[in-house]
């Protein structure tokens, strides 16, 4: 299966036209989405094309498509405009890998020993392995942090990809 992996759109309507459009052009079977959603926090600068009613429209014509993990900008009244389930985080089979998903503000209380934990929230890509676990972050796709660059991620049978907005692969790992 193929799945599009995204963190951090923080109501960005620009940015997730981009990723829809992506999802919908690209042959994914799941759409998995590791939290804050709509809202930018109080911590971050607006982005550039805030628009969260924008976002809920596009993101609701791909309800039956996503997973959603709660994030810690994500609140109940989201829950009331978004038309697809949210989980704190889930565990579960992805292309035979044992994955953990979460937001990643909690991250370093998990104790689990999967093969992959797919988590967002630093808004900093990251692929690296740690004791045969791969600890995979796609980025945000609205407000980079640390001199990176918008981004999202690919996973596709055994292969995993973190991609910018330009579609340049920026890191990958083969399991």
């Amino acid at each position: 299966m193929r799945y599009l992996i995204v963190s951090d759109i923080h109501g960005d309507a620009f940015s997730t036209k981009f990723i829809c459009e992506k999802f919908k052009n690209g042959n994914f079977d799941k759409f998995l989405i590791l939290g804050d959603i709509l809202y930018h926090g109080p911590r971050n600068d607006l982005p550039k094309d805030y628009n969260p009613k924008e976002c809920i429209k596009l993101l609701n014509e791909l309800k039956d498509d996503i997973i959603w993990i709660r994030g810690n900008c994500d609140a109940e009244v989201d829950e009331m405009v978004l038309n697809f389930k949210v989980s704190e985080k889930l565990d579960l089979n992805l292309n035979n890998l044992r994955a953990h998903l979460e937001h990643g503000h909690h991250l370093d209380l998990y104790t689990g020993t999967p093969d992959l934990v797919l988590y967002g929230h630093t808004h900093i890509p990251e692929c690296s392995l740690h004791n045969k676990t791969l600890y995979f972050n796609p980025g945000s796709i609205s407000l980079p942090k640390n001199g990176s660059k918008k981004s999202y991620g690919i996973l596709e049978e055994k292969n995993i990809y973190i991609y910018s907005m330009n579609d340049e692969i920026v890191d990958s790992f083969t399991f």
